[in-house]
């Protein structure tokens, strides 16, 4: 692990593989950590490609940052960790909110993203139900800390039924969430619900995007997916069976198989 103060706050990530591997930059979700990504960093190395896992602000071991943090402040931070670390393009991916960051990456900085890999997301801008949710939710993380939320919604992280069949993934995601500190995730919290619509940014994109999505995700069903895709007809979708928001994690195997053929067929292939 290695960190960087950059922006007003001291950010957390890690850099592995050849330096001259093709760069991929992967984003996690909330409310969870760069950890998140550990089984497609081994398989990304192990395939010859450079990965850079952030912890985001107010996340993991990053700085916290209290108040509101928008999507345009993870989107800048990651570009100067891009700076900080002499990469000027990268395969730009992200699950659930860090796709959304990867969405506003491409919005601010297209001129940095060689290829989108969008897992679990959505592209529309929260609705007034959402925004009064999401700044309800931020109130509570910050009254009664992440234990109680984290019971709550780890069986729709993951698909319901591999909450039991994969306890050291239930629990491995467990952590992560308690471990978060609740004044960061509230300032995602209370930032993500003023995004704004990526789908013209989407619908503009012409380098290369995965589409990836659990199949039995709640958070963001396969419908949003298709969605997405809709938006971006060249892109490549991938239902990956037997997981929830999570593919990631709960099949790693597939995912990772998605991914690297992604970047062999779709990105480095590219002229």
């Amino acid at each position: 692990m290695t960190s960087a103060a950059l922006r007003g706050t001291t950010l957390h990530y890690d850099d592995t593989g050849s330096s001259a591997g093709l760069p991929v930059l992967l984003i996690h979700g909330h409310p969870f950590n760069r950890s998140l990504w550990a089984p497609q960093t081994e398989a990304l190395v192990a395939a010859g490609h450079r990965v850079v896992t952030p912890d985001l602000r107010g996340y993991g071991d990053s700085g916290v940052e209290a108040g509101t943090v928008y999507l345009s402040d993870f989107a800048d931070d990651l570009v100067a960790l891009l700076d900080h670390l002499d990469i000027d393009r990268a395969v730009v991916g992200g699950v659930s909110m860090g796709g959304q960051i990867a969405m506003e990456m491409q919005r601010g900085h297209a001129h940095r993203v060689r290829a989108l890999v969008l897992s679990d997301t959505s592209a529309p801008a929260e609705t007034d139900d959402g925004k009064a949710f999401r700044n309800r939710l931020a109130d509570r993380l910050l009254a009664e800390g992440m234990d109680g939320y984290a019971d709550e919604v780890i069986d729709r992280m993951l698909a319901d039924y591999n909450v039991t069949a994969m306890p050291d993934v239930a629990e491995r995601v467990l952590r992560m969430m308690r471990a978060t500190d609740p004044r960061g995730a509230a300032a995602a919290l209370r930032g993500r619900a003023e995004r704004p619509d990526y789908r013209d940014t989407l619908a503009a994109v012409r380098s290369p995007v995965l589409i990836v999505v659990g199949a039995d995700d709640v958070y963001t069903p396969v419908g949003d997916a298709e969605a997405i895709h809709g938006l971006v007809p060249h892109a490549t979708l991938t239902v990956i069976d037997g997981a929830g928001h999570l593919p990631g994690a709960e099949q790693p195997g597939r995912f990772n198989a998605a991914l690297l053929d992604f970047l062999a067929t779709r990105v480095i292939t590219r002229t």
